[in-house]
């Protein structure tokens, strides 16, 4: 529970795709090391995020059954734990690939502990700062791959999964608003909550997310099928993101979290696919 591994998921599945995109061969042992890795840095930044929260997760239904709101675990264990794992997987990460992974790996994970944590409960542009760390998996993945080295592919995975996490966040921030707002987390982009402009914000992005779809195609980086794959993707994300915007109604807020969540994965799919 400190180190929200079913959260993780996501994440080093991404940085495992963007190994997958870097790699001119590979072999399971490097995809084992990138995974492990992702896991400790990604853990370790979700158990700083609890250690600074610990106050406010007792405020939140979601959060009050954590470790540290409960006293399962002192602010000590949970300090030393994540101190040691985050040292563990940027060593590990670093050392058997290469120091730019470690670098960015690092930076991901002081944006997201040490930037966007506290920023949540001061303005909501901590979802623009979140979503920075929460974009650089693919990229760190392919960096692994690559020798350190960097190229437009890996940046434009960046910007599609940079662009999808702000209805995605959106999307969770307006079901759980209420929770949210005993606890004084802001992260709806408008300040008066579950409105008009907050629906229109997630129709705008999406659409931004279709377009930037198409950039890996424009760049020759994958063929016409898989663009035609990512915008009928993208579309069906679309759909929800319009009902919201139409209704304002919660049951249309939870399509649209779980077509963000299939989004991701299939797009990061079928980029891979298309490139083999």
């Amino acid at each position: 529970m400190l180190f929200k591994i079913g959260l993780s998921n996501l994440v080093v599945f991404s940085a495992v795709i963007g190994y997958f995109v870097g790699a001119s061969h590979w072999d399971l042992l490097s995809v084992f090391i990138i995974a492990l890795s992702g896991y400790m840095i990604t853990g370790a930044s979700n158990a700083i995020n609890q250690i600074i929260e610990k106050d406010i997760d007792k405020l939140m239904d979601r959060t009050a059954n954590r470790p540290l709101p409960t006293e399962r675990m002192t602010v000590l264990e949970a300090i030393l734990v994540s101190g040691l794992v985050a040292v563990g997987g940027l060593m590990l990460i670093t050392l058997y690939f290469n120091p730019m992974a470690g670098l960015l790996s690092a930076i991901s994970l002081i944006s997201y502990a040490f930037i966007y944590t506290p920023l949540k409960r001061i303005h909501s542009i901590a979802v623009f700062v979140g979503a920075i760390p929460g974009a650089l998996p693919p990229i760190i993945g392919y960096v692994a791959a690559n020798n350190g080295h960097l190229n437009q592919f890996a940046i434009l995975l960046f910007m599609i999964q940079f662009i999808w996490q702000f209805p995605h966040f959106w999307a969770i921030a307006w079901l759980k608003y209420d929770d949210y707002k005993k606890a004084g987390i802001m992260l709806l982009p408008s300040t008066e909550g579950k409105t008009n402009y907050t629906a229109l914000m997630n129709v705008v992005y999406v659409i931004a997310l279709i377009f930037a779809g198409f950039l890996p195609y424009v760049f020759g980086y994958i063929g016409l099928k898989g663009t035609v794959v990512l915008t009928i993707c993208g579309l069906f994300f679309l759909v929800p993101a319009v009902r919201l915007y139409l209704t304002q109604d919660d049951k249309d807020a939870k399509k649209l979290m779980f077509a963000s969540f299939f989004y991701l994965p299939i797009s990061l799919f079928v980029v891979l696919f298309d490139k083999m």
